[in-house]
């Protein structure tokens, strides 16, 4: 056998390979891209009431959003809740995935299906759970004022704070499964020689182990970040009528105010806005990255 003949069967595994992407790049493209070309240009149509949408090409619902502060105010809470969201995930996530990852236990198996389990559920119903605690007659109410601690019922829901909470709760299972993945693919016995220098779990952790697991919490981050920037029902149910985020806003101009026109410009700036935040913090991570790999 020629030299050669390895080197073109190499070729054709690769080409089939490409040839068995092409359908499913083709269904994306058509199911995912053609919706989004229909739904920018009802974005560029004139909304006029008691019509559907009168054909136009103009730009005046993406001036109405961005010259409006009650939308503006929308969007930065958005992403407020979204940042916030997501930082606190990746701090209870990072030492939950750690410790699955490098546990022996032969109960991991069951460690993992308990992260998971959660991910079986919907998140209207898990929204509807914690509504029937953090309610004003709520069981965390309740004990507290059972064990003498309050005399009059927190309010916690319809807040800020009981979104966070749930839209946490939502996120934080994506966020361990992808760090746990990440962190097992690094070798145990980086850590043993980090420590066997002399470092300190600290040291260790911010020299060795955050470092090589940089890229995968990069992607964690990021699907956190557009899970929550994308949430609809735990704003809904836990954050009440007047805690707006930019989901809720989309679906009430659609369905509410039969805007398809500002509800198509809603969603397109929603999606921009994740797109451009997410790019922004890949670039910064990416360059923090390489400027911590060593030389040559």
């Amino acid at each position: 056998m020629s030299a050669a003949a390895p080197e073109a069967v190499a070729g054709a595994r690769t080409n089939l390979a490409g040839l068995l992407v092409v359908p499913a790049t083709l269904f994306v493209a058509v199911m995912l891209l053609g919706p989004l070309a229909i739904l920018f240009r009802y974005s560029l149509n004139k909304f006029v009431p008691g019509q559907f949408m009168v054909d136009a090409l103009v730009v005046e619902n993406y001036v109405k959003f961005f010259t409006d502060a009650y939308y503006l105010n929308v969007l930065a809470r958005t992403v407020r809740v979204a940042v916030i969201c997501t930082l606190a995930c990746l701090v209870m996530g990072f030492p939950l995935a750690y410790v699955l990852a490098r546990t022996q236990s032969r109960f991991k198996n069951l460690l993992v299906i308990a992260v998971v389990l959660p991910l079986f559920v919907g998140n209207a119903v898990r929204a509807a759970g914690w509504m029937t605690l953090f309610g004003s007659k709520g069981a965390f109410n309740a004990s507290l004022m059972g064990l003498g601690l309050i005399d009059q019922p927190l309010e916690i829901m319809y807040t800020e704070n009981a979104v966070l909470i749930g839209i946490c709760a939502v996120n934080l299972p994506f966020m361990v499964l992808t760090l746990q993945s990440v962190i097992e693919g690094i070798p145990r016995n980086v850590e043993e020689a980090a420590f066997s220098l002399g470092a300190n779990p600290a040291a260790m952790f911010r020299r060795v182990l955050w470092p090589l697991a940089l890229p995968g919490t990069l992607a964690g981050t990021i699907l956190t970040f557009i899970l929550a920037m994308n949430a609809y029902a735990t704003p809904v149910l836990l954050g009440g009528p007047k805690f707006q985020m930019m989901g809720p806003l989309v679906y009430g101009q659609f369905a509410q105010q039969n805007n398809w026109p500002f509800g198509g410009a809603i969603s397109f700036i929603l999606m921009i806005s994740t797109l451009l935040l997410t790019m922004g913090a890949h670039l910064i991570v990416q360059r923090r990255y390489r400027s911590n790999e060593p030389a040559g």
